[in-house]
């Protein structure tokens, strides 16, 4: 048996709703991953008379395809999707039945208009929390679309193919044999790759908000569900609906929460934000701001949004370390995600740079999946909780180097080591390994409001206790601005003043 009893039992519930008969072609070898394969596919049959299989030559070995009878869809998993696919592969099983996928109506028009023929390889890991979203919406595409076709590759199971391909971080997607893109990405954001996406025509009749969120993250979400809940005019212009807790995994500090995962949190954000009549332009991004008789936000397709307040809560991204290497082998060796990404350097040597809380959670994760973990810190000492450099000296897999400036990353076609400089000697160092995961911390999104609003020194948006910035009738609030700490529920906290904020100037002026 492949599944377990509790998942068994609630996939029992979901295959209930298939609406037509499906037909799984199975392309099996002799190996332990093969085996494995045929248990699980077996098991679904076994499950619902509506599964069929049959056996079937498939370009890789091995894997399996899910089609309608009489008709290939182009969905196959090449391995095993279980872990975080196993979701991926009951939405294949429904949606290929006739099942209706929960995707808004233009997003389907706009995949079956696309022309030509698109072949898709996603190489993912199971451990990945971020792969689902790209297997996912890669499937609906096939299914969808006739001239696209989408196959899931479980690294794991095709080493010598992810060697051979180069790829060191997952998701890495490609297109028609070429790359074509790795990491997180929405259904949206693949869309707008292949050239289908709104133009700014579609913005062009839209009247004026009372309240514009830009930015769609908890702070974003909370500010627009306030605003709705008055009664008045509101919209969300975001550049990825779920902002930067889309990248994290465990989430243990949420309040009436013991855990729960980043990318499940936004589904739920989403999915309050959808009970309110709010305009939520997904996958759009600002580039100008100006106050005129109203404030005027121009998106980078050339469309300008008008609205009497706006609420800015664009979030903050990973701080780069800015030495000669980083950006050269991104995704080469240099890494931001250990979750996603630390089972590809299995039995390797890899750093961390970074000693706060992020930079030694990694560590100690990572220590439990590679051979050896060398952090780099910076500063004299640690920044991290005690509970944490506790947990992270008890290892014995782990080095950490204090009181060190990283000069270097170094490679050939991917990363093989990194220089550092001992801050007290002035010694160059230099260490041997295969991977390096960045944690030091974050920079506010805030680049392209140039110098229309007051911002400090690093880039964060002045607001006061009301989320009121400098400009009248723009607020902000969340990780873009002077906002001390930087955790969801405070963001959270600080849109719901914003938003408070902006109808109490709204109703004074």
């Amino acid at each position: 048996m492949i599944l377990d009893a509790d998942i068994k039992a609630q996939l029992a519930q979901y295959l209930e709703l298939m609406e037509g008969n499906v037909l799984l072609k199975v392309s099996a070898g002799s190996d332990d991953v093969s085996r494995d394969m045929l248990a699980l596919v077996d098991e679904l049959a076994t499950m619902s008379s509506k599964i069929k299989v049959e056996n079937s030559e498939l370009p890789k070995t091995p894997s399996f395809s899910v089609n309608r009878i009489g008709e290939d869809t182009g969905v196959t998993f090449a391995g095993i999707p279980l872990g975080h696919e196993f979701t991926s592969l009951v939405l294949a099983l429904l949606q290929v039945s006739g099942r209706a996928p929960k995707v808004e109506q233009n997003v389907i028009n706009q995949i079956k208009s696309i022309k030509g023929e698109y072949h898709f390889e996603s190489y993912i890991s199971l451990s990945c929390h971020n792969c689902p979203d790209v297997v996912q919406a890669l499937n609906l595409m096939s299914i969808l679309n006739p001239g696209i076709t989408h196959t899931m590759i479980d690294g794991a199971a095709f080493k010598e193919e992810v060697e051979s391909k180069g790829i060191m971080a997952v998701p890495t997607v490609f297109l028609n044999g070429d790359s074509f893109g790795s990491g997180r990405m929405s259904l949206e954001e693949i869309l707008a790759k292949v050239g289908s996406t709104p133009n700014a025509s579609e913005f062009a009749d839209k009247d004026p908000f009372d309240v514009l969120v830009v930015g769609g993250g908890p702070a974003g979400a909370s500010a627009a569900i306030y605003a709705a809940r008055k009664g008045i005019r509101t919209g969300i212009v975001a550049e990825r609906f779920g902002g930067q807790i889309m990248d994290t995994v465990g989430i243990e500090n949420f309040i009436s929460m013991k855990y729960t995962e980043g990318p499940k949190l936004a589904a739920s954000l989403e999915e309050h934000v959808k009970e309110y009549d709010i305009d939520v332009m997904n996958l759009q991004r600002a580039k100008r701001l100006e106050k005129n008789d109203l404030i005027e936000i121009e998106l980078e397709n050339g469309a300008v949004l008008k609205s009497k307040t706006v609420i800015l809560s664009t979030g903050a991204r990973w701080r780069n370390v800015g030495v000669p290497g980083e950006a050269e082998f991104k995704n080469k060796g240099v890494a931001y995600c250990p979750h996603c990404d630390g089972p590809l350097f299995a039995g390797k040597h890899v750093a961390v740079i970074g000693g706060g809380n992020s930079g030694i959670e990694a560590a100690i994760d990572l220590a439990g999946i590679v051979k050896h973990v060398t952090v780099l810190e910076f500063m004299p000492e640690l920044k991290a909780d005690s509970v944490l450099q506790e947990r992270l000296y008890s290892l014995p897999n782990v080095t950490v180097l204090k009181n060190v400036q990283t000069k270097e990353i170094t490679g050939t076609d991917k990363v093989n080591g990194v220089t550092y400089i001992d801050r007290e000697t002035g010694a160059e160092q230099h260490i041997e390994l295969a991977g390096v995961f960045v944690q030091i911390g974050l920079v506010p999104n805030t680049d392209w409001l140039g110098e229309t609003i007051e911002r400090t020194r690093i880039g964060e948006i002045v607001v006061d206790n009301h989320g009121a910035t400098n400009i009248p009738g723009v607020f902000a609030a969340g990780d873009c601005t002077n906002n001390p700490y930087k955790q969801i529920i405070i963001s959270m906290g600080s849109g719901a003043t914003a938003s408070l904020g902006a109808f109490d100037y709204l109703i004074r002026n």
